[in-house]
């Protein structure tokens, strides 16, 4: 399994680095419509407005290339919404609106969000030890080096910790690599572990903070499902969509702030560090001028989807599960369903030719 995931990332790896993007292409000028105000569904009802791909003037001709590649790669469900209302929903065989599937990673961002709520209500503090709230000796390292481990670091993937011990999180497996903050190493481990920091510091289950906190509020379904040692999210697609319109306006849910810290936000979604610009509070990042993979310390000197708006950000997980969210086109996409034959945890050659056709389809 480890050897098929290097071989992944090193097939991203090559691919990104000879893609190439017309220099034209680099600014982003919204169009007229982009200024609409937002449509959100109601949060206590199936109903979703839609529009239509001849009301918006898109190139219809090019939606069934699109759909042939959904197929082909073993797409479960996708959405379009475009100023909240869904442009494109289609599902694939014994698949439906209300058929559930796991985020993986992709559900980080959910994490990620959760804990800005958290810190907004003031229980804890980016900067805090990650010790004050898992207890020293969380980690098998000396407690020196433990005690420079923050909640930052964790959300940024800098802990410092040997990711090859991945998902497991006892202390035996939390082992030192180097001094946090002077590594990125997309790491499970450290990122599971910002569930307990949360929990811990609002004294409830970290399930039950979300739902209250996030879940109920956006009207989203499903639940967060443990194998001992990482925690998944599974619901069906359009909870995700939810989520992604929910970032889309900045953290507000029609009127409604979820989390209103401007500095949290925003931080969330640009470079959080200087190793890997493409990543931000557990947010995948387009548009940089260098990125990395999961399961490497090369950089390189390219963005993370060439074909994509440079202002996307991105929830990517396993087996390509993809939400995505461009600010300038008040666009928010999401792929769920198999693994399209790349087999990486996060960003893959498959971002790039989904959204070559998405392109063409909105031009």
């Amino acid at each position: 399994m480890k050897n098929l995931r290097l071989l992944g990332y090193i097939c991203f790896s090559l691919f990104v680095a000879n893609c190439t993007k017309d220099s034209d292409s680099e600014t982003v000028t919204p169009v007229e419509s982009e200024v609409q105000s937002l449509y959100f569904p109601p949060i206590d009802s199936d109903s979703w407005e839609g529009i239509s791909l001849e009301e918006l003037n898109w190139n219809v001709s090019a939606e069934q290339e699109l759909f042939a590649l959904l197929t082909e790669k073993g797409t479960k469900a996708f959405i379009v919404l475009k100023n909240g209302k869904i442009a494109i929903e289609w599902y694939g065989d014994n698949f439906t609106s209300n058929t559930p599937w796991y985020w993986a990673s992709a559900g980080k961002t959910l994490t990620s969000f959760t804990t800005g709520i958290a810190a907004e209500e003031g229980i804890l503090t980016l900067s805090d030890k990650t010790s004050d709230y898992l207890g020293k000796g969380w980690t098998s390292i000396p407690g020196e080096k433990e005690d420079l481990i923050t909640i930052w670091h964790q959300l940024t993937m800098t802990t410092g910790l040997d990711e090859t011990t991945w998902d497991c999180k006892t202390p035996d497996c939390l082992t030192y690599v180097d001094d946090a903050g002077l590594r990125w190493s997309y790491h499970n481990a450290p990122y599971t572990l910002i569930q307990d920091v949360v929990a811990n510091a609002s004294m409830t289950t970290f399930e039950s903070y979300f739902t209250n906190k996030l879940k109920n509020k956006i009207g989203m379904t499903g639940q967060w499902v443990s194998d001992g040692r990482n925690n998944t999210y599974w619901s069906n697609a359009r909870s995700m969509a939810r989520f992604g319109l929910l970032n889309l306006n900045n953290g507000v849910w029609e009127g409604t702030p979820i989390l209103n810290d401007p500095d949290y936000l925003s931080d969330m979604k640009n470079t959080s560090q200087d190793l890997n610009k493409s990543y931000g509070y557990l947010w995948w990042l387009n548009g940089k001028e260098s990125s990395m993979a999961p399961g490497s310390q090369l950089v390189f000197t390219t963005e993370l989807i060439p074909n994509a708006p440079a202002d996307l950000y991105a929830g990517l997980g396993k087996n390509d599960q993809k939400l995505y969210v461009v600010p300038s086109q008040n666009l928010v996409v999401v792929r769920m369903g198999q693994d399209s034959g790349d087999a990486t945890l996060g960003p893959s050659s498959f971002d790039n030719e989904l959204w070559r056709l998405i392109s063409e389809l909105i031009q």
